[in-house]
Parts: C-alpha cells; structure tokens; sequence
C-alpha cells in the first residue's frame, strides 16, 4: 500500500473540449471549461491553485495558461462507455464500463410508462415529457398544488425526475414515491435514475429545494467500492454518490447538498483517520450551473472551488493521494442544457505524486485500476494503473 487514503472529488459536469464521437450525441463544440473563459473575455477564469496543479496544461485546455511547473501529474481521460450521464461516467471511475446505453425518452414516457406510475402511486401525474425543471414547475406548479398530482417530466438524459411541492407531498412521502417508481423502473424503462425534485414557495415563486435525492439502478457489475469494503477497507462517500451506487460498498455515506456544504464535508472528514477511499461528489456545477445554461453562475462556481482547493491540499499529508476529475460536460454556453460528450481532467497530487503530463487516457475505469492497486488488490477493471507513472 503506498497511500493510505485516496480521495476522488468529482466535479460533476466540468468537461474540458468535445470527445471524437461528439456527433453522435448532437454536441460538436461542446467544451465546458474553454467556453465558459472564452466568453467571461478579459476576466477569464480565475482558479490559480487547479492551474498549478496542471489544468492549463492539459492538452486542449487552450483558453488557460499553461503552469512552468505544475505540482500536480495531469491529463485527460476519454469515455468508453455509451452515453454521457452521471450514472454512466460515475460507474465508470469505478470500474463499469456501459456498452449499451441506459434509455432515454426523448419523445416523453410511453402511456404504459405513466400508466403503471399511477396505478403504483396512486397519485396521478402532470407532465410526463422532458423539460427543464425549474420551467415545469414554473408551468404545472398552480396545478399539481391544486390536484396533489406530482409533476412528471425527464430530459435528454436517462431520468425519470419527480417533483413535487414540499406541503402537497412532504419529502418523506416523495421519496417513497421514487422507491415504488424504481422498483418498477426495470429492462426497457431501466432508466439510470429516479430523481425526487422538491419545490417550496419563496417570494411568490417555485423554487427547488436541496432535499434532492436520487434513486440509482443498482450497478450492473462489481465496482471498486465493492472490492475495497469487501476486503475490509473504508469507502466513505459525500454528496450523491451513494445515492449513485444505490449505496452498494460503501462503507459510511454522508449526505449534504451544495457544494459548500460538501467540500465542508470533505473537509471534516480528512481531519479523520481511516484507511480506504473518500469519494465526493461537487453537483453544483451541474444541476446549478449547466442544466441553466449559467455561464457566469458555472463561473463563479469553479472559483468557489478554487477557493477551498488549499483546505483540501494541506489535509492531504503524507500518505494521502487526491485524484480531481469529472464524469462528463454540461456546457453552459450552448443552445442545449443537457449533458455534453467531452473529455474530462484528471489531476492528481499528493506529496509523493511524481509532477508532469498523463496524456490522454483511454476510460475513466483507469482510477478503479489505480485504487485498487494501490491497495494491493488484485482487479483492475480491464484497465492499466496510473501507480507506476505518478
């Protein structure tokens, strides 16, 4: 074992230039990172502690300066699996790669899908097409208050999302509608994730609040989490991805929204000891940002992050690894508010981590690989380890 702990923070969405097969899923030009700096002109993006552990010298990540002597080993990695959702790129960091992609229903859910929801909830519905989620609620939410019928709708992305008013369908009550709406949600509709999305009133408006939850297909293979708690290690979770695993292998999940509250989080539990993984999901970017096409918001966002990087850098001591990556894009800057095919970043640091260039790396799988080397397990997802090059 030559680190102790490894922690992989995940900035959800933060892609960084579109991937070969862009085309195939409508997002040619997609390029988080470079668009949102591009566009921000003179003010660019300010984040001097990602730049010098290398994120401007990460090849195609033109619109930042490059670091003489970036701290950290960078690169790039390229998706093997089929699609560009959460669930896909998470379980591929963790070791499963998806050839078939989870469905989608670009069309809206089929009536056999809606029907079969009502009959489970007893509820009704509103809605049942993709849509944006803060305009759906905007559009059925003097409704669904007036009905009690939760508020149906997905997106370019496999979902089933379920929102509701928290005072017509209390959070509890929501959630256990998600429950019998997964259970069902199998084969065909197998959709990646059941998404509650409660709203309340502020100011005359509705407005989401952060008691989102998501209810994850269980992973379809072993994953890295299931090797490291099985062989007595700690896997040790903040944000949504035990909701992403459906909790499976991990050893203690704490759930906060926000990215504030999770890098705070993140921050608490490094001042712990324990032997294993601490594995963080930042949302904000995503849900808040990229979803709204909130090139200034997905901005500031980055900054904030940049902010607390130190925090996080002097808690990784002596024996720590920090591995910084993403699960796909989520452009802001373009026409569209759903997920991008694009490559993401990998940095890593850590006071024993070799400086210098990756390259580009074929699968996310490689951190499954590099983590379970390091801990002297045997699995490697079909992959190649990053130990002997960091």
């Amino acid at each position: 074992m030559r680190f102790k702990r490894i922690t992989v923070i995940v900035l959800d969405s933060v892609g960084i230039g579109e991937l070969p097969d862009a085309g195939d899923y409508g997002d040619v030009g997609s390029d988080t990172v470079g668009n949102i700096v591009r566009l921000r002109g003179e003010r660019g993006l300010n984040v001097p502690g990602l730049l010098r552990l290398g994120l401007g010298n990460i090849e195609g990540v033109d619109e930042l300066p490059a670091e003489a002597a970036p701290t950290g080993a960078y690169g790039r990695m390229a998706e093997r699996s089929k699609g560009k959702d959460t669930t896909t790129g998470h379980w591929e960091m963790a070791g499963i790669t998806s050839r078939v992609p989870f469905p989608v229903f670009k069309e809206g859910f089929p009536k056999e899908m809606t029907d079969r929801f009502s009959e489970v909830t007893g509820l009704g519905f509103l809605g049942g097409y993709p849509a944006s989620g803060t305009e759906i609620i905007e559009k059925l939410g003097d409704e669904h208050v007036r009905t009690g019928k939760p508020i149906i709708y997905t997106s370019a992305d496999s979902v089933f999302q379920i929102a509701a008013h928290e005072d017509v369908i209390p959070v509890d009550r929501l959630y256990e509608v998600c429950r019998k709406t997964r259970a069902f949600l199998r084969d065909e509709w197998g959709v990646a994730r059941v998404i509650a999305r409660p709203f309340t009133t502020e100011g005359g408006k509705y407005v989401r609040t952060g008691a989102r939850r998501d209810f994850s297909i269980e992973p379809t293979g072993t994953t890295m989490l299931d090797v490291l708690s099985s062989a007595g290690f700690d896997v040790l979770s903040v944000g949504k991805i035990d909701d992403i695993f459906a909790g499976r292998g991990i050893t203690r999940p704490v759930h906060h929204a926000g990215n504030p509250a999770c890098i705070d989080d993140t921050v608490k539990l490094l001042k712990e000891d324990f032997t294993g993984v601490l594995f963080v999901n930042l949302v904000d970017f995503d849900m808040k940002y990229g979803h709204r096409n909130d090139v200034e918001g997905y901005a500031e966002a980055l900054e904030y992050f940049d902010g607390r990087l130190n925090e996080i850098l002097e808690l990784t001591g002596e024996g720590d690894l920090l591995i910084i990556t993403a699960d796909h894009g989520c452009d802001p800057s373009t026409p569209s508010t759903d997920h991008s095919r694009e490559y993401v970043p990998l940095i890593i640091a850590g006071s024993g981590v070799k400086p210098g260039p990756l390259g580009t790396i074929d699968g996310f799988s490689c951190i499954a690989a590099t983590v379970c080397d390091n801990f002297g397990l045997e699995e490697r997802f079909s992959n190649s380890s990053l130990l002997g090059r960091i």
